[in-house]
C-alpha cells in the first residue's frame, strides 16, 4: 500500500495521468487521503530499485455504479504506470491488488470507467479482465 514516503512521485505519477490538476492539488488530495480514518480508500504502488513505477487507487462505491449489479462496488479510479516500465505486468499487478482489497471488503464486483476516446485505457482493462457493460455519454444544463 501507499505511504507518506511515497507522496512525491506518487502525486508526480497522478499529475502524469491527470494532468488539469496541479501536483499540489494531487498532494494535497493524497496528504487527505492518508490521513482518512476511513477504509473506503485505497492507493498501491509499485516500487522497483526504490522508484516507483505505477499506482492504482480504488475506492468503495455505495452509490449506483453504471454496469453492477451490487453494492458496495470496489472501483478502480484510477492506475497509471509509468511509459518505461509498461508491458512489464505492473498495471496487472496493481490491478490484482486493488481486486484483492475489493474482496477483502466483500465485493462481488470491480468497476471501472475509461473515456471513450482513450483507446489504451480500453485495450488495458479488457487485458486484466475486464468486460465492457456500457457506454454512456453524459449531459448538462446550466440553471
Amino acid at each position: 500500500m501507499a505511504t507518506a514516503k511515497d507522496l512525491e512521485p506518487w502525486a508526480e505519477l497522478r499529475h502524469s495521468l491527470w494532468p488539469s490538476s496541479t501536483i499540489d492539488e494531487h498532494r494535497a488530495e493524497l496528504l487527505a487521503m492518508l490521513q482518512s480514518t476511513t477504509d473506503d480508500k485505497v492507493a498501491f504502488v509499485s516500487i522497483d530499485d526504490a522508484r516507483i513505477h505505477g499506482f492504482a487507487e480504488a475506492t468503495l462505491r455505495r452509490d449506483y455504479v453504471n454496469g453492477c449489479e451490487t453494492s458496495p462496488v470496489a472501483f478502480l479510479e484510477g492506475i497509471y504506470v509509468r511509459p518505461d516500465a509498461r508491458g512489464g505486468g505492473v498495471g496487472r499487478a496493481l490491478g490484482a491488488a486493488v481486486e484483492a482489497w475489493g474482496r477483502e471488503k466483500g465485493c462481488t464486483e470491480l468497476a471501472s470507467d475509461a473515456l471513450l476516446e482513450n483507446a489504451n485505457s480500453q485495450r488495458f482493462h479488457a487485458a486484466i479482465g475486464f468486460e465492457e457493460t456500457e457506454r454512456v455519454v453524459y449531459f448538462r444544463r446550466r440553471l
